[in-house]
């Protein structure tokens, strides 16, 4: 039960806020204090509050990429800020800025229905525009770095908002200095460089025949769209159904000398170049090790990808995670690969 609401210009704050409708794994869990922001230029203003300054404070988008095990007994600062503008239009591309608060998937079809090309395979990713650059969100051969031009975050140690560009943000696979640095910053919102033309993307596994199963052969853009939709539906248990943050675990890069050595005794094993190493299926990792579809109580893996993990209706946060962990030692013990969660552990 919520035991105050206090709305202030700019923010409204929550004692003992509920967690469970805030997180896709739909797992119960409480924050001491929840500080709901709809306008991000309160920001300097809210972080010199005392309860910011002594407690953990931890940032909350649509709660698709955590896993919360406990309660937090500190402060949850949410982004609900809103709007999609375009800064300038170049002819062949425009600047948009969006703000954090914006769903990811509205922003895609925003993005299409207005004639921009790229964003098409990163289609139907849960999350908010803000995690977006966090966690370098990416899908069928694309990454979210390809497009952002400058990231307006926070910075709670200069106590002002800050934009770095492209290069500022230190995008790697999964990962950026926002990720990095989670107590520094705070993503406020993102621009993007977005092309009206660009080369379609369709050597990722599954999309070609998709494409070809609708009887496309010179698909647009929004048809990419629909055929990266059909796949994900397909393969990916819905949120909305069934609790989840989709993919639990990185596919892990490792030195080419180990991939070639575990490809020679697996040859059903996927692998793919990644600059001077290999990245290996975690998918194929779990799902040979017998974990696809196993349920522990209500925690247990997906029967659609064993990538996932899911909250069959009231596990807990700890018990999801402990059945993570079981995964990890059992691959780190079969193929000497130590597999890394892609969402926040808390």
């Amino acid at each position: 039960m919520i035991t105050s609401i206090v709305t202030e210009p700019g923010y409204t704050i929550i004692e003992d806020a509920p967690l469970a409708a805030r997180n896709t794994f739909r797992v119960a869990a409480r924050a001491e204090l929840l500080i709901e922001v709809h306008d991000a230029t309160v920001l300097p203003e809210l972080f010199r509050l005392r309860a910011l300054k002594a407690g953990p404070v931890f940032v909350l988008g649509e709660g698709s990429n955590i896993l919360l095990t406990r309660d937090w007994s500190g402060v949850v600062v949410s982004l609900a800020t809103r709007g999609i503008r375009v800064l300038e239009d170049r002819g062949d591309a425009a600047r948009v800025r969006v703000e954090a608060g914006e769903n990811w998937n509205d922003f895609v079809h925003w993005s299409l229905g207005h004639g921009f090309a790229g964003l098409e395979n990163l289609v139907l990713i849960p999350g908010s525009v803000g995690a977006a650059p966090i966690q370098n969100i990416g899908a069928y051969g694309v990454e979210v770095r390809e497009f952002v031009e400058t990231v307006e975050a926070f910075d709670r140690r200069a106590g002002k908002l800050m934009r770095l560009g492209n290069a500022d943000c230190a995008f790697a696979y999964r990962d950026s200095v926002f990720k990095r640095e989670p107590a520094r910053y705070v993503v406020t919102a993102a621009e993007f460089l977005l092309p009206r033309r660009r080369e379609l993307r369709l050597d990722y596994a599954g999309i070609g025949e998709e494409l070809a199963a609708m009887g496309l052969d010179s698909p647009s853009h929004a048809a990419v769209a629909d055929a990266v939709m059909r796949l994900r539906t397909r393969k990916l248990p819905n949120p909305a159904l069934i609790g989840n943050a989709g993919s639990f675990f990185k596919n892990p890069v490792v030195e080419a000398a180990l991939a070639a050595e575990l490809v020679r005794a697996n040859p059903a094993l996927p692998s793919w170049p990644a600059a001077e190493y290999r990245k290996l299926s975690a998918a194929w990792l779990i799902e040979s090790c017998d974990f696809k579809g196993l349920r522990e109580g209500d925690a247990g893996v997906s029967t659609q990808h064993a990538l996932v993990l899911v909250n069959h209706g009231n596990a807990t946060g700890a018990q999801i995670w402990a059945l993570a962990q079981r995964i990890q030692a059992s691959v780190k013990q079969r193929f000497g690969v130590m597999l890394e969660p892609e969402p926040l552990v808390l």
